[in-house]
């Protein structure tokens, strides 16, 4: 494979000059003619990547996200890849694997990159982002979280954990157990379910327990086991549709038939929640449409265009076959 300088001796002219000419630079009509001759004849292809890294103006997005196994971010991904490949950008992904350290080195990293834009799913912002946020001179939009002066896409967590609840009190359960993650992310684990905890409100009688775990499968068996001794409820709301299909393998292993003697929903729309026996019950929430929206809206800022700040996804409930219906609580209408 030619190398620019085997380009710049073949066209007679000097590698700088060949350089300036790729990265759409002033050269004289004729030198643009004879480098443009010698890259047809050797069939030469630039490294984009590095060319955009020289540029003035890169066509490269930063994307960071905290985790890989996760079907929300392939979903996110797939989505802002759509949007980039269509206007001719290029995406790095960092994976941060949950690490706060990690999600601040890669801000600072793709800006030295010369990146055009960052979208940062992040699971919490902290102050430590807040300051980053300001010194970086770069276009940036936030996923699943939201931060002052930081346009974000948003999933509408607050009314899906109202949705959901009120599915389930609506169906007459009032023995029920709300499996989320940690406050520390603020979206799941305190706005979606402030949400299920003002559903609540509206029936009598209701017995809701709150407990924690991690976005872990394995973590949520394990939570859901305990639950399950301890609390014995008539359906657990999993604040995700990973911790609902732990908590199914967790009614496997202890043999609790679902829906007759436990019922189960979640939040997400993830694939599994259909692939599963019985089928779970969730809200869907568009990841892909999400992640289709920050590109298309970080593009706009790249052009200094003015959008919303605060952009909200939407959502939609997936009936299946995990929740039942204790009729002796369902709410007589007259």
């Amino acid at each position: 494979m030619e190398s620019i300088k085997e380009i710049a001796q073949m066209s007679g002219v000097a590698k700088s000059t060949v350089s300036r000419y790729l990265n759409q630079g002033s050269v004289s009509e004729k030198t643009a003619e004879k480098i443009e001759k010698v890259i047809k004849d050797t069939g030469y292809t630039p490294n984009q990547f590095a060319q955009s890294l020289k540029a003035k103006k890169t066509k490269i997005i930063g994307v960071i996200i905290p985790r890989l196994n996760s079907n929300a971010m392939s979903e996110t991904l797939l989505g802002i890849d759509d949007v980039l490949q269509e206007q001719g950008f290029q995406m790095i992904i960092s994976n941060t694997n949950q690490s706060i350290e990690r999600e601040i080195e890669s801000i600072e990293s793709l800006a030295k990159q010369k990146v055009s834009g960052i979208v940062l799913a992040a699971t919490q912002i902290t102050d430590a982002h807040k300051r980053v946020f300001q010194t970086i001179n770069i276009p940036m939009i936030l996923i699943g979280q939201q931060a002052k002066g930081v346009p974000s896409v948003i999933h509408d967590d607050f009314h899906v954990g109202y949705c959901i609840g009120s599915y389930l009190f609506e169906r007459g359960h009032r023995k029920v157990t709300y499996l989320g993650v940690p406050e520390t992310d603020v979206a799941v684990g305190q706005i979606r379910k402030q949400g299920v905890i003002e559903a609540s409100k509206k029936y009598k009688d209701v017995d809701l327990q709150i407990e924690e775990t991690s976005f872990s499968f394995q973590d949520a068996i394990k939570a859901a086991q305990t639950v399950l001794k301890e609390q014995k409820p008539t359906a657990i709301l999993a604040a995700t549709d990973t911790i609902a299909a732990g908590v199914l393998k967790a009614c496997y292993l202890q043999k609790i038939k679902v829906p007759d003697k436990l019922s189960i929903a979640g939040v997400g729309g993830d694939k599994i929640t259909d692939l599963v026996y019985p089928g779970i019950t969730t809200v869907q929430l568009f990841f892909r449409k999400a992640g289709q929206s920050a590109a298309v809206n970080l593009l706009k800022l790249l052009e200094h265009q003015k959008i919303e700040e605060v952009l909200v996804s939407p959502y939609r409930l997936i009936e299946r076959f995990s929740v039942s219906t204790v009729f002796e609580n369902v709410p007589k209408k007259f």
